[in-house]
């Protein structure tokens, strides 16, 4: 298993309209541009998803990159990810560690909550992910979070941060400066030329 990193950009698939090829070849790309961390993300999975997330998987470690699952712990275990992100429907980080192992990376969707956070640190979670910041047209019905929750955070968790939601460039440090670890990031990799994209998050980190 590969570890999580203590900071860096954090690219999650955009798969909507896309065929695995494209996905594959985004991906490539946005590690290329700095990408220190990869979510395989698909709210609709097609019958080949796990094919498509071995392929990932593949070019991931290629690069010494984790490849986590989003919500599927049995498809994770199936295709030798690196480890899942759980949210609020997805299971316990007690059960993903069972079927994981000790290695997995585990993260947990915390949303505004950093109650939440602590009790997912405590039963052995790998990170906590707060958002969404900003207004994200991926998750667009997703409830809003408070940048102060960051700072709570921060003084609260021993475990990475991860930010979601809205993320772009220009307003990314502000996250970093409040507490975040990590930046999670979809359309605004993805939409546009996804190797320059991450490059362009990839500066938040080396200032």
């Amino acid at each position: 298993m590969i570890k999580f990193p203590a900071s860096g950009l954090y690219a999650i698939t955009q798969t909507a309209n896309k065929s695995g090829d494209t996905v594959i070849n985004e991906v490539a790309a946005a590690i290329r541009g700095g990408a220190v961390v990869v979510q395989y993300r698909d709210k609709n999975p097609p019958l080949d998803a796990p094919f498509l997330a071995r392929e990932l998987v593949k070019i991931c470690h290629r690069h010494n990159v984790p490849l986590l699952i989003n919500d599927d712990i049995e498809l994770a275990a199936l295709v030798g990810a690196d480890g899942v992100h759980l949210g609020k429907e997805d299971g316990a980080v007690t059960q993903a560690r069972k079927r994981l192992g000790s290695e997995a990376i585990i993260g947990v969707s915390c949303y505004n909550f950093v109650e939440q956070a602590m009790e997912a640190q405590a039963q052995g979670a790998t990170y906590a992910a707060f958002g969404r910041f900003f207004p994200s047209s991926s998750k667009p019905l997703a409830a809003p979070a408070r940048i102060e929750t960051l700072r709570q955070a921060k003084r609260a968790l021993t475990i990475p941060i991860v930010a979601i939601g809205g993320i772009l460039p220009d307003n990314g440090a502000q996250l970093l400066a409040a507490g975040a670890d990590l930046l999670a990031v979809i359309g605004g990799i993805f939409d546009d030329q996804p190797e320059q994209s991450a490059r362009a998050y990839q500066a938040l980190f080396s200032d």
